[in-house]
Formats: C-alpha cells, sequence, structure tokens
C-alpha cells in the first residue's frame, strides 16, 4: 500500500514546499526543522493504523476510558539526511526503541551504480512494528537493501516506509521489492536524472541539513 499525503490538503504540503525553495531551505535550523515536521506528521498518519486497547486511567476526579497504544514502534533511519525526520517520529513515538542504519551509493568507472550497506545498529526486530524514515526516495535501491536485510533477519510483524519526496521510478521499485511494507509519502515526483536526482526533487538532503556541498 502508498499513501501520498499531497493528494490531500493539508499543513504537510506547506513544509514541503519550504523544504524544496531554493532560498528557504538555505536556512540549515528551518530546514531541518521542516524536515522534523513532516516526520510528526508522519508518525500521526502512521498512528491510526497501529493496534490499541481500551485502559481506565485515573484522574484526579475519577476514571476515564481511553483506547491505549499497545505497544511503541521501533524507529530506523537512514543517517544521516534520516536524522532529523527520526527526530520528528520520536516526538511522536516518545518511548520507541530505534535503530540507525548507514546506506550508501557508489558510481563505478563504467557509470554503474553500487548499494553497500556500511554499518547498522537496531534492537530486535523480531514481532515488531518497525518504521523506516529516510526524506528521499531516488532509486529507491539503497531502501531496498536495507529492508530486505531486516526482513531477513527478523521476523518484523508490520514494515511502515516513511519519506518526504520521492520520484515516481524509485517507488514502484520500492514498492515491487518490499511488497510487505506500507508506504508513506510526502510527494512524488515524475523525473529521475541519470545520475539519480530527482527533479525537481530539493536538492541533497543531508548536506542541506547538515552541511557540505549542495552541487
Amino acid at each position: 500500500m502508498i499513501t501520498i499525503l499531497s493528494k490531500k490538503n493539508s499543513i504537510a504540503n506547506h513544509y514541503i514546499a519550504e523544504l524544496r525553495h531554493i532560498s528557504i531551505q538555505k536556512d540549515r535550523l528551518r530546514f531541518r526543522r521542516n524536515i522534523e515536521r513532516l516526520g510528526e506528521i508522519m508518525g500521526y498518519e502512521i498512528s491510526q493504523n497501529l493496534d490499541y486497547k481500551p485502559q481506565s486511567i485515573e484522574t484526579p476526579l475519577g476514571i476515564a476510558e481511553h483506547n491505549m497504544l499497545i505497544e511503541q514502534p521501533v524507529l530506523g533511519t537512514v543517517i544521516r539526511a534520516g536524522l532529523p525526520m527520526h527526530q520528528g517520529l520520536l516526538n511522536i513515538f516518545d518511548q520507541a526503541d530505534s535503530a540507525f542504519i548507514a546506506a550508501y551509493r557508489h558510481t563505478k568507472k563504467s557509470g554503474e551504480m553500487e548499494i553497500h550497506k556500511k554499518y547498522e545498529n537496531c534492537p530486535n526486530l523480531d514481532d515488531k512494528v518497525v518504521i523506516i524514515s529516510d526524506p528521499m526516495i531516488a532509486t529507491g535501491r539503497s531502501l531496498v537493501l536495507v529492508c530486505r536485510d531486516l526482513l531477513s533477519n527478523y521476523n518484523i510483524k508490520e514494515l511502515h516506509i516513511a519519506a518526504i519526496i520521492a520520484s515516481e521510478e524509485g517507488l514502484q521499485h520500492l514498492h515491487a521489492f518490499v511488497p510487505e511494507a506500507h508506504i508513506w509519502v510526502g510527494a512524488v515526483d515524475n523525473e529521475l536524472t541519470s545520475k539519480a536526482y530527482i527533479v525537481p526533487g530539493m536538492g541533497d538532503a543531508g548536506n542541506l541539513a547538515f552541511g557540505g556541498s549542495t552541487e
């Protein structure tokens, strides 16, 4: 299942527009905060699909009945670009365990692109709801590698993938190779260049958030 937030009007569209804006995105703090806000919005949207149970809550004046989340999900992110989005999700699921994964793409002299996973630190994911966040889905190959490894190593109960901007090609690739996942994305762009840049996209999210060349 794929859910695209921009198909309906919400404040999420405003934050995505600011992330794309060539002038506004130069404010690094605002850029990170907008990614964090979108992580919070994604967290709220995903929370509506989780399991709850009724619970009696004692107040100073009586008893209130509320449906409470049965179990916090595990929040995983692809570093470094995913860190602000991870914080947004953590603001919503504030008792969640975290997983951190480093994956990168390497272009060989032949022009062929290789995807490598360099680092992984995560708790036991058996029988857990897992949310993987990465702001950008370009080719989708990095997320496929990350998710297929996790699904091979753990008996994950439910997998969600959250991204802000995806290329149409990358989104379909991810959906085809990780059909178990519910994918949540802010907006989808049609073009992916030969160098795997999303157009119009928003540039390099990691560099815009934390520094480095944005060329």
